[in-house]
């Protein structure tokens, strides 16, 4: 017997190049020219190391031959990835979490996709993370349970959201290519290069998170900067301003050293919309958080009929945002003063005013 397929979409093939052509990031190619380049240098010299190794009648280096077994290895770990996905992981059905499946389901189709990948999720143990992988024609995603209670009704659906459509764009955008992976697998043994490249990866996949769920990218920072119970109380606009004002070397090395863009960077970047992410030097200007652009607004191909994820009519405000999006403040909860005009001590707030923990307050 074989596994399930996956869920098929009704939508042309080929629907998922132009916005692909559109988010990618315009570094993200040259940087997997170079990978290719640099892998298939050491490949070449990793054969010439075996060839000697055999004619000298002695074993060859081991880095050598993971090199010339690299596509054993590769479809080796990728195919026994999979397996453990299916058979540890909760299995995302419309039946199984429902609501996480319909924002795969909703990921998938507007991003063009033919297929809706399988998804997991996996027993966290207090980590945040995601990620998006394949084996063969599979493609799937693996969601950490404390990332799936982030989503829940009562904390930030929209951060869940956002992180799903992120770990979709990788899929959509090939990175979890098998032939991707395996001309690639060798610059990540060489500093800057492999790691330049997954962190262009990176930013494609946030520009396709934000391209489909652009009210997600605040709440969705904020949790991966706080985790599923601070995120809510992270000022994600003062992270993003502090991407400017953290220069020095070792920030430097931490950013190039690292898969992904570092936070501060990252927060940046999808608060900035008028340039791509840096990949090796850090912002040099702020920028403020503009309001909710209409489904229109944004420069995508109207063959696909592309457009943010509308937010329910309950979680629009009454009043119109300002220009730069700031947390609700508690100034308006009245202060009992003493005769002298002074604060003996605090008081509870209103309970008609919504306050930042009020389940009212939130969508």
């Amino acid at each position: 017997m074989r596994a399930q397929p996956m869920q098929v979409l009704p939508v042309a093939p080929g629907s998922h190049v132009p916005l692909r052509r559109h988010v990618r990031h315009p570094r993200e190619i040259l940087t997997l020219v170079i990978a290719i380049i640099v892998s298939l240098l050491l490949l070449l010299a990793a054969v010439n190391e075996v060839t000697v190794a055999i004619d000298q009648e002695r074993a060859p280096d081991v880095y050598a031959l993971a090199l010339v077994f690299a596509p054993l290895l590769v479809w080796f770990a990728r195919g026994q990835l999979w397996a453990l996905q299916r058979l540890n992981g909760i299995k995302l059905t419309a039946e199984q979490f429902p609501e996480a499946h319909a924002m795969l389901v909703d990921a998938a189709g507007r991003s063009g996709m033919s297929y809706v990948p399988d998804a997991y999720v996996v027993l966290g143990n207090g980590v945040i993370n995601a990620a998006a992988s394949g084996h063969g024609f599979r493609r799937f995603v693996v969601v950490h349970s404390d990332l799936l209670e982030v989503g829940g009704a009562a904390r930030e659906p929209d951060a869940l959201r956002f992180v799903i459509a992120h770990e979709v764009g990788h899929i959509a955008a090939g990175h979890t290519s098998y032939w991707r992976i395996l001309g690639t697998f060798a610059s990540q043994w060489i500093p800057l290069v492999g790691s330049t490249l997954s962190r262009a990866q990176e930013y494609t996949a946030d520009n396709y998170a934000h391209a489909l769920v652009p009210h997600g990218a605040r709440s969705a920072m904020a949790t991966l900067a706080g985790g599923k119970y601070l995120g809510r109380s992270v000022d994600v606009d003062a992270m993003a301003d502090r991407a400017v004002t953290e220069p020095g070397f070792f920030v430097w090395i931490s950013n190039a050293a690292g898969t992904h863009p570092v936070l501060l960077w990252r927060m940046h970047a999808l608060r900035d919309r008028r340039r791509p992410g840096r990949l090796l030097w850090r912002p040099r200007e702020p920028w403020l958080w503009g309001p909710a652009s209409a489904p229109g607004a944004y420069a995508l191909p109207a063959m696909i009929g592309f457009s943010p994820t509308p937010m329910p009519e309950a979680a629009l405000p009454d009043v119109p945002l300002p220009p730069a999006l700031t947390p609700l403040s508690h100034s308006a909860v009245p202060v009992r003063r003493d005769s002298e005009g002074q604060e003996p001590h605090a008081t509870r707030p209103d309970p008609t005013i919504p306050t930042r923990e009020d389940e009212r307050w939130r969508p």
